[in-house]
């Protein structure tokens, strides 16, 4: 089951990038990123939603779901683990420590 899933979710990721590149910007111009009308109000009124614009809300409502389903299912079986859970660490050498060299007198004059 949940290799079905990771297909599924992994089809929809390439199916999402695709159609979300092939969409055309809204407004091209600069001014428009800060707040400017440019020449489409960003959120008015706007014609009848495309086939890319139906697709890339029906592939994310489907990638999130997928993505809620193997995370739910990760949490269930594997649970919150470490990598380096069952490897035996290496005891520690230590050296002894060896005495400081006696600092060199100066001459005195």
């Amino acid at each position: 089951m949940i290799i079905l899933v990771t297909i599924i979710h992994v089809i929809v990721c390439l199916f999402l990038i695709i159609v979300v590149l092939l969409q055309s910007g809204k407004a091209g111009d600069i001014s428009a990123a800060f707040g400017g009308q440019g020449s489409q109000a960003a959120f008015g009124p706007r014609g009848a939603a495309t086939a890319l614009s139906k697709a890339t809300t029906i592939s994310a409502v489907l990638f999130m779901l997928t993505s809620v389903t193997l995370s739910i299912n990760a949490i269930k079986h594997g649970g919150p683990s470490s990598v380096l859970q069952g490897v035996k660490s290496a005891p520690v050498k230590t050296q002894p420590a060896t005495p400081a060299p006696a600092p060199a007198n100066p001459t005195q004059k």
